[in-house]
């Protein structure tokens, strides 16, 4: 039995930790964060994802996964840390670095190392490898075995797209590729794709860049229509009946993880001006400012207006609020003296108080659906109507249907 260590416990580190536990693997999870080790080392997980809890305790049980702030001398090194970005819009790889520092020392001829965090281009080889080599003076591809492997996962399904989805793996060299796709061989029964360290690293931010153009043009779409009058909905439908054409809905930004950031990974270190991936994420930045103005337009001459947010994720039936633009909207509204309240059921931790169903609509003058989870439908519109002081429905996700929305008294506004 191989014996891996994983750097970081978070949205993909804890279910690959908990897919190789389960998989003939002896795992360790190194996290910093003393309240997740106490908590996992307990039988507790501290994120909410579909069937992951059923595989965790399973691991758990079988005593092949143990969490800890140090690591272990093993075969299989995974670095699974965050890459946010910084205020320059630069990827903000120090938490790569840290990782890779704690590793250093421990890697031996033979040994595997994997870095999963979403990077610029060079990050494995020119960062995770030169650290080791500068430290060690153990060569990757040489003394050791250094790959990429980024997740393609979507939140609400990691669990089944870990297992299902084809992996593009990254090798410093041949030899390196396929030690790294026999480690995740051992869960994955997508196709499994081996090449250079540089590919892979630019296909994840690829596919993500190519949903972030193709949002903006959606929601260009939206600002130019509405600019016509035109019910750029009906646009979009029709449109879409045409054999090759799939334009995306609009909507109210863009969050996640992913799609707000790997753009910019992908310019870093290039030198390009204007480019039309540069250009669509200050139009999906710039989305929330509308909508806030909007708003505010609405409720001119409203004494203490108060505006109540449905969902706050950054996506419909997930509690994930990272990079929502629901936050950007909400400062934006209290900045313009509005008051705002937010009510979403499936988030538990949030920046600003979080509100029941009754508190959250209590004098309220606009209801905004930011994000149509599911659950939603199941509220009583009568309800809604019955709390609020004044009855305003600004509709991001074109979830509500207008008619139905017009027999309680609303106002209806959408994108």
């Amino acid at each position: 039995m191989e014996k891996v260590c994983i750097l970081g416990m978070g949205y993909i580190g804890m279910p690959t930790a908990c897919m190789l536990a389960n998989n003939g693997y002896e795992v360790i999870g190194v996290e910093i964060d003393s309240k997740i080790i106490n908590k996992l080392n307990s039988g507790k997980l501290h994120i909410d994802e579909p069937d992951l809890k059923e595989i965790f305790l399973k691991a758990y049980k079988d005593k092949k996964i143990k969490v800890m702030a140090e690591l272990e001398k093993s075969d299989v090194y995974i670095i699974a840390v965050q890459t946010p970005l910084n205020n320059q819009r630069k990827a903000d790889l120090s938490y790569v670095i840290s990782a890779t520092n704690m590793i250093k020392d421990y890697i031996s001829n033979g040994c595997l190392v994997i870095l999963e965090s979403t990077s610029p281009p060079g990050t494995t080889r020119n960062i995770v490898g030169d650290i080791i080599y500068r430290s060690t003076g153990l060569k990757a591809g040489r003394d050791y075995y250094l790959a990429f492997c980024p997740e393609r996962v979507l939140p609400g399904k990691i669990v089944y797209e870990m297992v299902n989805d084809d992996r593009i793996i990254g090798g410093i060299n041949e030899e390196s590729a396929k030690k790294a796709e026999m480690l995740y061989r051992s869960f994955v029964k997508g196709k499994i794709i081996t090449t250079t360290l540089e590919v892979a690293e630019f296909v994840k931010l690829a596919e993500n860049t190519f949903r972030d153009v193709n949002i903006a043009f959606s929601n260009e779409l939206a600002i130019i229509c509405e600019k016509y009058g035109i019910n750029v909905w009906e646009v979009i439908r029709f449109a879409n009946l045409h054999p090759r054409v799939n334009i995306l809905n609009p909507g109210p930004g863009v969050g996640g993880h992913c799609i707000p950031i790997d753009p910019w990974f992908i310019l870093e270190n290039i030198d390009a001006r204007d480019t039309l991936i540069e250009k669509s994420r200050y139009i999906n930045d710039k989305v929330p400012f509308i909508i806030s103005d909007k708003i505010a337009n609405i409720l001119v001459g409203y004494k203490k207006p108060k505006v109540t947010i449905f969902g706050v994720s950054y996506k419909e039936n997930i509690g994930d609020t990272r990079e929502s633009p629901a936050i950007v909207i909400y400062n934006e509204l209290t900045k313009k003296g509005i008051n705002v309240s937010v009510y979403d059921p499936l988030v538990s931790q949030f920046k600003y108080l979080l509100s029941s169903l009754e508190d959250s609509l209590k004098d309220s003058d606009l209801l905004l659906l930011f994000v149509g989870h599911e659950k939603f439908k199941e509220i009583d519109l009568g309800k809604i109507s019955s709390l609020m002081r004044n009855k305003n429905i600004f509709d991001t996700r074109n979830f509500f249907d207008q008619k139905n929305v017009g027999k309680y008294g609303f106002k209806y506004y959408f994108i």
